[in-house]
């Protein structure tokens, strides 16, 4: 279940007629709760303003970044990324916890980089100010390609999504990842105000409201996501030289991984 039931389906769509909203840019006021109709609405929006801007010119998000350090006493390695979706935080954060389970992956050598294999979620529980929590069981295949040598790794993960927040945190299950003896990560969506200095030329908005509301309605919002990844190889993997080889592909494959989602955003967008 994703932020908005069968949404996911609908934003592979071109978006052909303008949505009330779109009619009336003015904003409500901010004390005004929005309800589930409005959301959708400005949602559906946003996509228009990207498919229309794509049309002109084609928006390329900026390569991940990656910091890693490593306690080489311990073995533990903590991995920070941050990479740019070009698409709007709610529907990011659909095509990061993938509700409807579609792989999007590069194939290396006939197989894709990282395949869903399947979701199962255990019933909502609802947590007050953060909202309903989807507590959710992920299984996946990572591909690996060694000179002569390819195989897959299977990953399973238990997945906590707070869909109110568009935060996410994850770590793997007893055994759902033979290479690594502790692996766990969290990451967040924050939005990005990309006409800010173009259309907000006397303020710097502080929410999407502001932004809505200095920008005609005519703003583009991106995505910024902030990923924290911990891992620690298991025996052997875990003895200097295999290690060493071990993080470095923990490095390599998550950022392909962010570029494929980027490629993906590419493809809602129009692209």
């Amino acid at each position: 279940m994703g932020i908005f039931p069968g949404f996911g389906s609908w934003i592979s769509q071109n978006t052909q007629q303008p949505t009330k909203s779109e009619k009336n840019v003015k904003t409500k006021p901010m004390t005004q709760a929005k309800t589930h109709e409005d959301q959708r609405d400005e949602i559906k929006e946003q996509l228009k303003l990207w498919r229309d801007a794509n049309k002109k010119e084609q928006y390329h998000e900026p390569p991940p970044t990656v910091k890693m350090h490593t306690d080489h006493y311990s073995g533990f390695s903590d991995m920070e990324m941050e990479f740019t979706l070009g698409l709007p935080p709610q529907v990011a954060y659909d095509v990061l916890t993938n509700q409807d389970n579609i792989t999007y992956s590069r194939e290396i050598k006939g197989r894709p980089l990282l395949k869903a294999v399947s979701r199962k979620v255990i019933p909502e529980k609802d947590e007050g100010d953060q909202g309903s929590i989807l507590d959710v069981e992920v299984e996946k295949e990572l591909s690996w390609n060694f000179l002569f040598f390819s195989g897959t790794i299977p990953i399973r993960l238990h997945v906590l999504e707070y869909p109110k927040t568009l935060y996410v945190h994850y770590l793997k299950q007893r055994n759902g990842l033979r290479l690594m003896e502790d692996f766990e990560g969290r990451y967040k969506v924050e939005p990005v105000y990309v006409d800010a200095e173009r259309l907000c030329k006397h303020m710097k908005p502080k929410s999407e409201e502001e932004y809505r509301k200095c920008s005609g309605g005519k703003g583009l919002i991106a995505s910024k996501v902030k990923v924290n990844q911990t891992f620690r190889p298991a025996s052997p993997w875990d003895l200097p030289l295999l290690s060493s080889y071990v993080r470095r592909f923990t490095v390599e494959t998550t950022k392909k991984v962010a570029e494929d989602l980027q490629m993906r955003a590419g493809d809602i967008r129009g692209f």
